[in-house]
């Protein structure tokens, strides 16, 4: 299934909206980034590529669109990133194939606008070992931004919590990212 607007631009205009070593160094810096890592919706693999530089453990890319996980699995193989698993995979509607509790960290970045976002919190949450983390990002919706969903259908952080915390997520932070994504927030929680 498809996340209601999400269409990809060009490569190169998407990457200026992101410092991905950045954001990771951010996110990961009270966590820490090791064991195995999904990230639900890759797309170019800007924070997949990053991920994989830092960590030692496998990070699966998932993403639905055939073409992105080519040029996520080319970058990957140019860059000498044999940690990096893509995989075309419908995780909303099939899930991630994952086992249960084999991942240390989840990223779900720019998708929690799809119709039925606990359906990929579950699948977040089951995948995550006890203590993994997930991180979330979005964007904004009280400042206009350059891309991203119509504003009627972005998630605001407060919803996006309450979502977090129906699934089980516990010691839910928010995360400033205006350093390094100034279009969009964060939330980290722990499974």
């Amino acid at each position: 299934m498809k996340v209601r607007e999400s269409g990809m631009p060009e490569e190169a205009y998407w990457e200026s909206f992101f410092d991905p070593d950045a954001t990771l160094q951010i996110l990961f810096n009270t966590s820490g980034l090791t064991g195995h890592l999904v990230e639900f919706g890759c797309g170019y693999g800007t924070f997949t590529l990053a991920a994989a530089r830092h960590t030692h453990g496998v990070v699966t890319a998932l993403d639905i669109e055939p073409p992105m996980v080519e040029r996520v699995q080319q970058k990957a193989d140019a860059l000498g990133l044999s940690n990096v698993r893509v995989e075309v995979r419908d995780f909303v509607a099939i899930g991630s194939g994952l086992e249960s509790g084999t991942q240390d960290h989840a990223l779900i970045f720019n998708l929690l606008h799809l119709e039925q976002p606990i359906l990929l919190l579950q699948e977040t949450h089951r995948v995550l070992r006890e203590g993994g983390m997930l991180f979330v990002m979005h964007w904004r919706s009280d400042i206009p931004t350059p891309r991203g969903p119509s504003l009627a259908i972005r998630p605001r952080p407060e919803q996006c919590q309450g979502w977090l915390e129906e699934v089980g997520f516990q010691q839910i932070e928010w995360v400033n990212l205006e350093s390094c994504c100034p279009y969009h927030y964060g939330l980290m929680a722990r499974r």
